[in-house]
């Protein structure tokens, strides 16, 4: 039994049980049973059913007449079109921030940036993970525009899971943060276009290595299916 502890309980859940998704622990197909998570996370039914609901909400679950909850399946070619269509809001939010953003606006992107750097040296992916994410949503705020702040944020938020895992991977905290250094630069100086691509080429990395891991799960999943007696 795990034990789940903080005043966010729901939020917590959602991501122990996302990480299993993408890891493939819980598969495509899979029945997400309240009552058989409740056990493992040693919770009540409530906040297991709060966190469904936002995987629901998030396309990684989908709720389903008489069978529940039911892990949804994410093919690796929808995953890369999701993180190109990542990179490009991401790039028209750093374009515009670099025109648009105020001294209070860099000066957060610089706080959040600077807070990563402490994390890295630390060595704590997780710690990382989440001021990686307030780095972004930062760039997003930074551009001034509403619609765009939104939709990116979406989509970020749909993405979470596959952005997380990849900061276990040895160096890639190191890359993150220097790829981030380039696109605090860059809206330093105002260079929207530079800004724009150093954003781009962040996002597409992770996308092509997160593309390539869900490839590699699915294949082994469907391996170790075919070795199951019947």
């Amino acid at each position: 039994m795990e034990q789940v502890i903080g005043t966010k309980l729901s939020e917590q859940l959602r991501e122990r049980i996302e990480e299993r998704i993408v890891v493939g622990e819980y598969p495509p197909g899979a029945r997400l049973d309240e009552m058989d998570l409740a056990k493992t996370f040693g919770v009540s039914r409530t906040p297991i059913r709060e966190a469904l609901i936002q995987l629901a909400s998030a396309g990684f679950v989908e709720m389903r007449p008489r069978r529940g909850s039911v892990v949804a399946e994410i093919p690796p070619e929808r995953l890369r079109e999701m993180f190109d269509v990542m990179a490009e809001l991401e790039a028209a939010c750093a374009r515009l921030a670099a025109g648009r953003s105020s001294d209070e606006d860099r000066a957060v992107l610089r706080a959040t940036h600077a807070a990563c750097e402490q994390a890295m040296r630390a060595n704590d992916p997780d710690a990382y993970y989440r001021l990686n994410e307030q780095f972004h949503l930062a760039l997003y705020a930074a551009c001034h525009n509403g619609f765009l702040t939104e939709q990116a944020t979406l989509l970020h938020r749909r993405l979470r899971p596959f952005r997380r895992l990849q900061l276990r991977v040895p160096g890639r905290m190191e890359s993150s943060f220097a790829e981030h250094q380039l696109v605090v630069e860059a809206i330093g100086r105002g260079d929207g276009e530079l800004a724009a691509k150093h954003v781009r080429a962040h996002v597409e990395i992770q996308g092509a290595r997160f593309a390539d891991v869900v490839a590699s799960m699915a294949a082994a999943a469907r391996s170790a299916a075919r070795k199951v007696p019947g």
